[in-house]
């Protein structure tokens, strides 16, 4: 999970958008619980914004140079799947470097 520690190189914001009472965000809820901690100290100045909102759907959205802009639904995935988008959003921000 080296990928981890390159958030802050590779993005420039990282957003969460969930609902704090909705089914459909509770894996979103639990992934945050258990993952920002260590995403924050392994970049501390990137932004990690958490954003709740009464019935949103819950998704991850990445900000890269240039005003650029991915975002993945995560309704119905798992913790690891959730991870998994985040690391290709990771790899999307590399990928727009080169």
């Amino acid at each position: 999970m080296a990928w981890r520690g390159k958030l802050s190189q590779n993005l420039k914001e990282l957003r969460v958008l969930l609902c704090q009472s909705s089914p459909s965000s509770a894996t979103t809820r639990t992934f945050v619980e258990k993952n920002y901690k260590d995403l924050k100290s392994l970049n501390p100045k990137l932004p990690i914004l958490i954003r709740e909102c009464r019935g949103i759907e819950p998704q991850l959205w990445a900000r890269y140079d240039m005003g650029v802009e991915r975002g993945v639904r995560l309704e119905g995935l798992t913790e690891p799947q959730i991870s998994k988008a985040l690391e290709e959003l990771v790899k999307v921000g590399e990928s727009l470097k080169a």
